[in-house]
Order: structure tokens, then sequence, then C-alpha cells
């Protein structure tokens, strides 16, 4: 980086909360970022074998993330993305994805089918993450409909990988009272089994029973057999009841008190109620949904489609109506596929820009006084919704930056502060402030000035066409100016 230090970004916390820790594969250790990149050198590979006079590294490539990924998640994605040999690399939140693909499936039939004030929501459960995003539709002022992204959800890990192991815990626990212990073996095979199990017993022609089956130990294999029946209206009332139970509008999602020790791993949501999650998000933007768009195989079933539109119309007085006409297994690479063409000027584009106002903080300037750090407030640099290639200079306020030495930037997100403008002040320990990951950076020296010396500076941000924002700080006086990259990619 010219003029500065690259910036380095610290993001293991948020890579382990988001992507997981690292994980032993054949005895070596593969951190997210390696294994998402051998997943996509995989593909690059096979797309290649087919198409070797148009290779993928040559294509313009979508890949879509969790709504909920934030910064450093995103970030580290494209680091994945590169390390497979892929550089022009786009990412796409998964329910746009499925919002672009009832588009594309509706053609122009959509404008008969929204209306301006319509808010529709995204609910996209899959298997291992609940997503939620809100799309408002409105007038441009000269009679065109235009559609905007509002809202999105926090990062949930919660989806139909626990229905599985909820189905899998009682047939264990059926299993154990019969006398009869698993191992690691059993346990995960019983696992995939339920997994198929959970799919016949939600379906609309569900037997009143299925079958599930596990080689037993030993070298019997016929008669170590092992069976537990599972019933349909059991497994209906684990899985809708507690899943997606009934509840209050007022209901949020339950805080287990982590122990002082835990397994180093992705951060599982402690409320397995996904109906609890949708009423702590529609509250906190202040949203009521007229419409709603499934995605996720989750939402294949009918039964936990009911319970959700049931509980909604319970909380509005009004029933969504449901957006339909889409291909669940394949709605968000079709969709992914529909943006591509968007970004060439051909269809409907949902507005957006960041899903998260950014702050930095800026630390006081005080006396010194043992055991109590300066205090810090959080300066906004970037307002929710703030476009792609779109700049904003903050107020003419006293900023002082540290160059010569090892500097800790931090910078936090708020998906819920809508109003805040480029350079308003907000106390960080605020419930609406998420921190992130931080940045480090040494600034260099440039002319006369001294390690350690403090510059007054005036901030610039900018959010790039590739989705990072950079902050430019330029000395009021004399030369000098430096840049901080921080990736927010929303889209």
């Amino acid at each position: 980086m010219q003029e500065g230090a690259r910036a380095v970004l610290h993001a293991r916390d948020e890579a382990v909360r988001q992507l997981g820790a690292d994980r032993e594969v054949d005895g070596e250790r593969v951190s997210p970022v390696e294994a998402s990149a051998r997943y996509l050198a995989h593909l690059r590979a096979a797309w290649d074998t087919e198409h070797p006079d148009a290779t993928l590294a040559e294509q313009d490539v979508l890949i879509t993330v969790p709504a909920s990924f934030d910064a450093a998640a995103r970030e580290l994605t494209v680091v994945a993305a590169r390390q497979a040999g892929l550089e022009r690399v786009t990412l796409l939140e998964e329910p746009q994805a499925a919002f672009y693909a009832w588009l594309a499936a509706s053609g122009d039939a959509w404008r008969q089918k929204l209306v301006p004030g319509d808010v529709v929501l995204v609910c996209d459960v899959g298997g291992g993450t609940t997503d939620f995003s809100l799309i408002e539709v409105k007038d441009d002022g000269r009679g065109n409909l235009v559609m905007e992204r509002v809202a999105v959800g926090d990062h949930i890990l919660l989806g139909g990988d626990n229905m599985d192991l909820a189905l899998a815990a009682t047939a264990e626990r059926t299993l154990t009272e019969q006398g009869k212990q698993l191992d690691v073996v059993q346990k995960r095979g019983l696992v995939h089994a339920c997994r198929r199990a959970k799919e016949s017993l939600l379906a609309d022609d569900a037997p009143d029973s299925v079958p599930v089956s596990l080689l037993g130990r030993g070298s019997k294999l016929i008669g170590g057999t092992l069976r537990v029946d599972l019933k349909k209206d059991d497994a209906r009332q684990l899985l809708v009841d507690g899943f997606f139970p009934v509840c209050a509008a007022e209901d949020r999602p339950s805080r287990r008190r982590a122990g002082g020790l835990r397994e180093l791993g992705l951060h599982y949501a402690a409320d397995p109620a996904v109906t609890r999650h949708l009423a702590e998000f529609l509250d906190r933007h202040d949203s009521a949904p007229t419409a709603v768009l499934w995605n996720g195989g989750v939402m294949k079933a009918a039964a936990i489609r009911h319970r959700i539109l049931e509980v909604v119309t319970d909380w509005y007085g009004r029933a969504p109506r449901e957006l339909e006409g889409t291909d669940l297994d394949r709605a968000v690479a079709l969709g992914a596929a529909y943006y591509g063409q968007v970004r060439r000027g051909k269809g409907i584009r949902i507005r957006g820009g960041t899903a998260r106002a950014y702050y930095i903080g800026i630390e006081s300037s005080m006396p010194a006084i043992p055991g109590f750090p300066p205090p810090v407030k959080a300066l906004c640099v970037a307002p929710f919704g703030m476009e792609e290639g779109a700049s904003a200079e903050l107020p003419d306020d006293e900023l002082g930056l540290v160059v010569g030495e090892p500097s800790t930037f931090r910078f936090f997100a708020s998906s819920s502060r809508k109003d805040d403008v480029a350079g308003a002040l907000v106390e960080p320990d605020t419930a609406e402030l998420i921190e992130l990951a931080p940045v480090e950076q040494e600034v260099e020296v440039s002319g006369d000035r001294k390690a350690g010396e403090v510059v007054p500076v005036a901030l610039t941000a900018h959010v790039t066409e590739v989705g990072t924002l950079e902050l430019w700080c330029k000395a009021r006086e004399g030369a000098g100016r430096w840049k901080l990259e921080y990736s927010v990619r929303e889209r």
C-alpha cells in the first residue's frame, strides 16, 4: 500500500464465530478459509475441464453468502476465492438471490403481485443457518416500482441440522432405554438416517411412522441391526412445536450464559425457536411484512410454513401473502445467475447499499488516570444504506492519527441504527452496536514527523465498487495521506 501500511485484518475471532475453527483433516489442520478455497478450486477444475476455452478464472463469478455474514466473514470468503484462483468475484446475499429467482420466475407479472408499501419478508432456513431479510417496494415518484433491501438479521446458526440432531437424540434415547449403546460412528450414521426420515415425516403425504435402521456392532450384519420407528405425530410435535413454537410478538430468544470454558468452534444459537428469533428481528426493524418468500430446504415442509404464517398473522392481525413459484432447492443459484444479468443492465435490481452502519472508535483526549483507560466514542463513517461508489466527508472534527507506532483501530456495526449520519458520535456500549474484529496498522512516518506523533487529520469514507470501506486520513497541515480498509460488501 502506498503512503501508508496496508491494514492487517485480525479476523480470527470473527472467522471462528461465523465460519468455524480450524479442523483436522487426514492429520492436517485445515482452516475454514482453506476448506472453502479447496471446494472452489474443485469447482474451478471441473468447469475448466468442460470449458477449456473459457476457464472459470475468466468468468464473472457470483458467490452467495448468508445475509448475516459480517464484514470479516465476507472478506474471508473473497480471500478463499482468490486462493482458488478466482479474482472476478462478487458476493450476493442468499435471501436476495432467492428474491431475484422469484423475480426471474415471475417475469413482468411481479408488478401485479407487489404494490408500493409492500414489505416482503424473506425467510431463509437452510441446513445450518437462519437468515431473515426485509425488502420494501416503493414508488420512485415517476410511477415506477423499485425495491430496496431495508433490513438484514443477525447471524443465527440454527436450521435443519439442529432438527436432524433433535430426531437423532430422540431415537438414541429410545435405543438407550432398550439397553443399546451407540458408538461415535453409529451416532453419526443415526443423524444421517434421521435427516432422511425428517423429510418423509414432514411431507404432505407422510406415513404414520418411518423406520430408522443402523448396523449393529460386531460380525452379525443382519441380526445386529438396530431399529427405531419414528412416529409422525411425535416427530412433528418435536420439530414444529420445538423449533417453530407459537409465541407472542414480545417474546425473545433465550440468552444462555456461556460456561467459563468451552470448546472453540461455531457460536450456535442458544435458543432453537426460530419464531422467537423472527419476533426479535421484526420488532427491531419495526416492520409488519405484507408478503413472505420462503427459501431453504426446511421451508419445503407445509406444516412449518403454516406455523410461521400462523404466528405472524397473530402478531399483526393480518396474514402475509405467500410469494410462490420458486424452486427451494435451486432458487439461490438461479437468483445469482439472474443477478449476473442485472449487473449487465438486464433485469430488476434490488437497491440496498450497506446493510449495516459502520463506526470507528475514537479515543477521548483526557488526563491519564491509573486503572481507567480513556473513554471511546463510536464515530459513524458509513451510514446504513451507503451505496457502493459513494463517498462521505466527515465533519471538521478535531481528529488525530498516531503515526510510526502499531495502533489498534476498533470497528463497530449496527443493523438497526438507520438514522445515524456520517460524523455522528454514539456510545459504543449501546446494545445496538456490535464490535467487529479490530484492524491493526502501523502508519508510516512521513516528512519530518516522529514516531508516536499525533497528526491532525481530516477523515473521508468511501465505499468502493468491490465492497470495501476505505477511510482516508489526510493531514490538515503538510503532506501525508493514509488509507485504512475494512470489507463491508453486503451484496
